[in-house]
């Protein structure tokens, strides 16, 4: 199996359990090596007080993004420590895309960048999460 073809299986199991990814209306739509790209559209649930996407939301796009993207050599791998910059607003009806992509990936340790974007291309946020590799596999082994 390829390293592509290993990340795309492991993101299928994955994506087969992710309940809370799939409720909110993200799709998986690119899964490769230390790289993942998720989409998912605002609705009117998720906008705030301000009349813009709440930032949980744009949080959990990116989290999803990046789970998928450090899940991707069969180890079951968890976020340690995250962090975001809201850059500009989302709002009703855009379409937000993260992409998350591996930086470094060392000993249990990884670093991941993920950027969402709305469907011009603007920025929306910058997420950077720190991964740890834990005991297990996502496939059988």
């Amino acid at each position: 199996m390829t390293p592509n073809e290993l990340a795309e299986a492991c993101a299928q199991s994955m994506w087969s359990r992710d309940t809370a990814s799939q409720d909110l209306g993200m799709s998986l739509d690119h899964v490769e090596a230390g790289r993942a790209v998720m989409s998912m559209s605002v609705t009117k649930s998720m906008t705030n007080g301000h009349g813009t996407c709440h930032g949980g939301y744009l949080f959990t796009l990116a989290d999803s993004a990046f789970a998928f993207a450090c899940n991707t050599y069969n180890q079951v791998t968890v976020g340690q420590h995250c962090t975001v910059s809201y850059l500009a607003p989302a709002y009703l009806g855009d379409r937000l895309t993260a992409t998350a992509s591996e930086r470094s990936r060392a000993g249990r340790s990884g670093l991941y960048d993920v950027t969402v974007s709305n469907q011009t291309g603007g920025i929306i946020a910058e997420f950077r999460g720190n991964s740890r590799t834990t005991k297990g596999t996502i496939l059988p082994e």
